[in-house]
């Protein structure tokens, strides 16, 4: 790639470009420009390892389009919830939601400064919508829940959407902690996805994923199915339940689906 990302002078300050960062990685991985070559190189030196983890991100991205096609046009969800939402390529939840319910509102929440400078120069909202963009850590339930009432009315049906961000928390206590703590904020007939990278299904992924925490970048821990799963205690899973990303409810018309070691699912809350 030659065209790199660009960023308001104020949010260039706080970025460090000469380290990696997980979240332009994955961008590249996705084929988007909103990295630096640092970026590029150490996701050339993840994929030679794991070639597969190029699958594995745009899996993971087809995976939450599908589940927002639901809860747009089978749900009636109007109010959607993205929290660690990475930078924008295509897809974003959004233009997924307003595509097929223009009136749909989307709050946005991220800790990076690349990631908001991008969220708030790309990600604008139809006439009939809104979208909004917060500044806040995972680690703060309560900082998130209040910014989103700003744009979100929380007390209708709210869709929280935590995509491959739960496996930077390194304590799965914890994690599930969070993600409690989330859906407390959300009234019944709220809704629950959540997709991680996961063990059991693919080895090369793990040792590949092992190094690169190993190396001193920010570390995303895969975890194993059962744990993934524990995040949908107490609510009611929708078919197929969680499964590997690419069997959620495929498209028809799309090529016979192969498990990876990415499992997600969808829930709703009684």
């Amino acid at each position: 790639m030659t065209d790199h990302a660009t960023v308001p002078g104020s949010a260039q300050q706080q970025i460090d470009t000469s380290v990696p960062h997980s979240a332009r990685i994955w961008n590249y991985w996705l084929g988007g420009k909103d990295n630096y070559p640092v970026d590029e190189q150490a996701g050339d030196a993840y994929s030679a390892v794991f070639p597969g983890i190029v699958t594995v991100a745009r899996s993971s991205r087809a995976f939450l389009g599908r589940t927002i096609a639901h809860l747009v046009g089978e749900a009636g969800i109007r109010q959607f919830l993205d929290v660690g939402t990475g930078l924008p390529t295509e897809d974003n939840t959004h233009e997924v939601a307003q595509r097929l319910a223009p009136e749909a509102r989307i709050v946005y929440v991220d800790h990076d400064p690349l990631v908001l400078a991008h969220a708030r120069a790309l990600l604008t909202s139809t006439p009939e919508g809104a979208t909004d963009y917060v500044d806040a850590d995972l680690a703060d339930p309560d900082r998130i829940l209040s910014a989103a009432a700003r744009t979100l009315d929380l007390s209708r049906p709210t869709a929280l959407i935590l995509s491959n961000i739960l496996g930077h928390v390194a304590d799965h206590a914890q994690a599930r902690a969070v993600v409690t703590h989330l859906m407390d904020g959300l009234p019944s007939g709220s809704y629950l996805a959540v997709n991680d990278g996961s063990r059991g299904v693919d080895a090369d992924y793990e040792r590949a994923q092992d190094a690169y925490n190993d190396s001193g970048a920010i570390p995303y821990f895969l975890r194993p199915v059962d744990q993934i799963t524990a995040y949908f205690d107490g609510f009611e899973l929708l078919e197929p339940g969680v499964v590997s990303v690419p069997l959620w409810r495929p498209d028809a018309t799309a090529p016979a689906p192969r498990p990876i070691g990415e499992h997600g699912g969808l829930a709703r809350k009684p």
